[in-house]
């Protein structure tokens, strides 16, 4: 099925605008998507008709909030074809996600001499929590290497794995580059070592199937602003078994039985990790998301995106003095550039004179700049909404760009 793509852009009031005095363009897709009507009127109907707090309260509102919320849960079990509800426990985002697990199943099973594994491609989200993790328990980490087209070295991988590899906690999906990581062999190998494995996806889940029980992955993180849904709001995804096992994250309310001065009784998966008054409102208007998404149909629109990313490389090639950062053999529609003599901010600042958005810097991939020894990139990133002819006034601006300042 063809996606009708001016039709689509209707569902996006924040396209029909314009910046500095032109249309915008909005390119700027992996820092976050932007979200169609059906989410917007979501959140106005939560709060505007049935907002109260969710579980424990009687009354209706209580009782349709409650169920509106967890019909969200129940959503994302089928979009990760996760076997149960008890496994899909609702964060902040991926970054909380990657955070609870670190400090949950990190700090109980891991011990001084353990081996973390991540490569060079990783968000800081990706980074830090496991270096406070080393920093607290004497643990090791250890970075696989990538080669100049940014694909991960596997070989590389193989060597690192050994009997002291507790955790593996890699990027589906680069955010700097748009690498796409072959996460179910990194998954099998890790697994031969009794290693567990993480997987960041938050790149990915607007771009590729998730199948959690084919990969067999024991953790997978994701944030709904990524999937043309809200912020604030993600999911962990883990095996019921290792949930089971880890302590809570935080304490207060809904993660409890009972308590006493004495003693407290913790709750049942999935509210064992979900304390305090959760964000209601996105939580149920990611569902909607995740509807939207499902109606296009994933495969579509990755389809539409890769004929994008192939129409801008080929564009976006031809301008001299332009060099693509990241080149992997399976990527999805990001693309980072340098240009030469031109710091990639005053490429920002100049295009969106433009009205065009891109994101400039080092995207929260800091080491990965340092691989490329370059201090940061522009970077295109397209989503179901963008067109050929918005990439041809991309290139344009470039050229511009060069004009003004070359």
């Amino acid at each position: 099925m063809g996606l009708d793509i001016e039709k689509i852009r209707q569902d996006f009031p924040i396209l029909h605008q314009q910046v500095n005095g032109k249309d915008l363009i909005y390119f700027d897709n992996a820092a976050t998507t932007q979200k169609p009507l059906p989410v917007l009127e979501a959140l106005s109907e939560y709060y505007g008709k049935y907002n109260a707090n969710i579980h424990r309260g009687i009354h209706f509102l209580a009782e349709k909030a409650t169920s509106a919320f967890e019909l969200t849960r129940k959503a994302f079990r089928e979009f990760l074809n996760a076997s149960s509800t008890e496994e899909i426990i609702f964060t902040y985002g991926t970054t909380d996600g990657i955070n609870l697990v670190a400090q949950t199943y990190g700090r109980k099973f891991l011990k001084e001499g353990d081996e973390i594994i991540i490569s060079t491609m990783e968000h800081h989200s990706n980074i830090v929590p496991w270096q406070m993790l080393c920093e607290e328990k004497g643990c090791i980490l250890k970075v696989i290497p990538i080669d100049d087209d940014g694909n991960l070295i596997f070989e590389a991988y193989e060597q690192l794995l050994n009997e002291k590899t507790a955790i593996v906690s890699v990027v589906h999906v680069s955010n700097a580059l748009g690498t796409i990581n072959p996460i179910k062999q990194i998954i099998e190998k890790a697994h031969e070592f009794g290693a567990v494995v993480l997987i960041d996806g938050a790149q990915a889940s607007s771009h590729i199937d998730i199948d959690v029980q084919a990969l067999d992955v024991d953790f997978y993180v994701l944030s709904a602003h990524k999937l043309y849904g809200p912020t604030g709001m993600g999911i962990l995804y883990g095996k019921k078994d290792l949930l089971n096992a880890m302590p809570p994250y935080r304490g207060g309310g809904e993660m409890i039985k009972e308590v006493t001065f004495e003693k407290t009784t913790y709750n049942d998966l999935p509210y064992k990790f979900e304390a305090g008054t959760p964000n209601i409102a996105d939580v149920v208007a990611a569902k909607i998301a995740l509807d939207y998404v499902k109606n296009l149909g994933k495969e579509n629109i990755a389809a539409y995106e890769n004929e994008l990313l192939e129409y801008a490389t080929e564009k976006l090639q031809k301008i001299e003095g332009l060099k693509i950062i990241g080149q992997a053999r399976e990527k999805v529609s990001v693309i980072s550039f340098v240009m030469e003599g031109i710091h990639p901010q005053d490429v920002g600042v100049i295009l969106d004179q433009q009205g065009i958005a891109v994101r400039t810097g080092h995207h929260c991939t800091q080491p990965l700049m340092q691989r490329f020894g370059i201090p940061g990139t522009s970077r295109a990133s397209f989503a179901v909404y963008n067109t050929k002819e918005e990439i041809d006034k991309l290139v344009a601006g470039i050229e511009k760009v060069k004009k003004f300042l070359l």
